[in-house]
């Protein structure tokens, strides 16, 4: 028989990225012994051999000669006539030995055995890749994005498998299109309908533990643990940390000089405020660092309702509670804590600078107030209302707004 390389003739077989050849020849010897049960009945006596390095394929069949009259199957025995025709030194008793061509088979068979190992194959794929995805959960990937939808967009790996980045794991500040490089975690992996449905995240908190550990050594190396992350992606993040090594600061090396290490994944996060804060068991100290950059004056726990009451400096309440509420909302998922902010007692008389209000106030209406001189919250208050309309360009219902945000400030 003239060798026939199976693997270079299935052209498919070039593609196949994650099975190795030992897997893909035993595929092959597979293939061809159901094709010999299918013609003789029975591949007990035959020998299929593939060449591991180059794919040649060679099928040996071994029968049994014996006397005229004496054979009761053709498929494990054969004449002493018939084989003498064959080769005249065979005898009674002597195996057999011929080598079955590929041709033999018949085109159709052939095209048959193509189509099988073709449909095999491809389905020991989708399972290696399955297998291999599923054990990289929570991993960071590499990928390049191939296609952008409206609800999701398609990544592919370095080895061509695809995966799926839905819109909902997406940074709100991201925008991809053909050809960027995307950075993402591995957030699931789902078999659907016989093929693997590969899930990536930029939004999980686990994205945020691995781009940490590829820029901070140390927690890479385990002498600093990342207690817990919250986020509000592409907002801000609240990363607890700890040291098991006391010569360490472990807020410092997340950190890194001059905030080396953690404007790179800043950047990769599109410029998510990141707060690092040094973890402890005591609650109070815990929920004050993580209330950070706001300074706390006092706080009363119930343990039992795992409510807290933090008081602070009329100047300090905007910042705990930051921009769109996250500041104090990551803070209480961070510390598993309710927090609630008051306004220190005893500091009723005390002013507050108009641009703490920027968050409830547009920072034109504040222009204008602190261009007639009122730039706290009380020499506004200390106006009426005509004075105000007439001493502005602001309009009647906006200054009686503007009074009731700042009223509501001293309530």
């Amino acid at each position: 028989m003239s060798n026939i390389n199976l693997i270079d003739s299935f052209q498919e077989f070039k593609d196949f990225k994650n099975i190795d050849r030992p897997t893909v020849i035993s595929v092959l010897e597979e293939v061809f012994r159901s094709m010999l049960r299918k013609k003789y009945g029975t591949d007990e006596n035959c020998d299929v051999i593939v060449n591991p390095d180059n794919g040649d394929l060679e099928i040996w069949r071994t029968r049994k000669v014996m006397e005229d009259g004496f054979s009761e199957d053709d498929d494990l025995e054969i004449e002493l006539a018939e084989v003498k025709a064959l080769d005249a030194d065979m005898e009674v008793g002597d195996d057999y030995i011929e080598q079955i061509t590929l041709e033999s088979f018949g085109r159709r068979a052939i095209l048959a055995a193509r189509q099988t190992l073709v449909s095999k194959v491809l389905e020991l794929e989708k399972d290696e890749i399955f297998k291999k995805y599923k054990d990289r959960v929570g991993e960071i990937v590499t990928g390049e994005v191939y296609q952008v939808w409206k609800k999701e967009t398609l990544v592919l790996d370095d080895e061509g498998n695809e995966l799926m980045m839905p819109k909902t794991e997406q940074i709100p500040a991201d925008y991809f299109k053909k050809g960027d490089t995307v950075r993402a975690v591995i957030l699931k992996v789902d078999m659907v309908n016989a093929t693997p449905k590969i899930i990536i995240s930029r939004i999980a908190p686990e994205f945020l533990q691995r781009l940490f550990e590829i820029e901070v050594p140390e927690i890479f190396d385990g002498l600093i643990t990342i207690k817990k992350i919250v986020r509000e992606p592409g907002e801000r993040a609240k990363v607890a940390v700890e040291s098991y090594d006391d010569r360490i600061d472990p807020v410092g090396a997340c950190v890194g000089m001059k905030g080396s290490r953690i404007h790179g994944i800043v950047r990769e996060l599109k410029n998510e405020n990141i707060d690092v804060i040094n973890f402890t068991n005591n609650i109070s100290l815990y929920i004050t660092r993580a209330l950070s950059p706001a300074k706390i004056t006092s706080i009363k726990l119930d343990d039992d309702t795992k409510h807290a009451a933090v008081y602070l400096k009329p100047d300090q309440v905007s910042l705990a509670i930051g921009r769109g509420g996250h500041n104090i909302k990551l803070a209480g998922k961070l510390t598993g804590y309710e927090i609630d902010v008051y306004r220190e007692a005893g500091e009723e008389d005390e002013d507050v600078d108009i641009e703490e209000f920027s968050d409830e106030i547009d920072s034109w209406i504040i222009d204008e107030l602190k261009a007639i001189g009122c730039d706290t919250a009380k020499s506004v208050l200390a106006l009426s209302i005509d004075e105000l309309v007439k001493r502005t360009d602001l309009e009647e219902e906006t200054v009686k707004e503007v009074m009731s945000i700042l009223k509501s400030e001293f309530e």
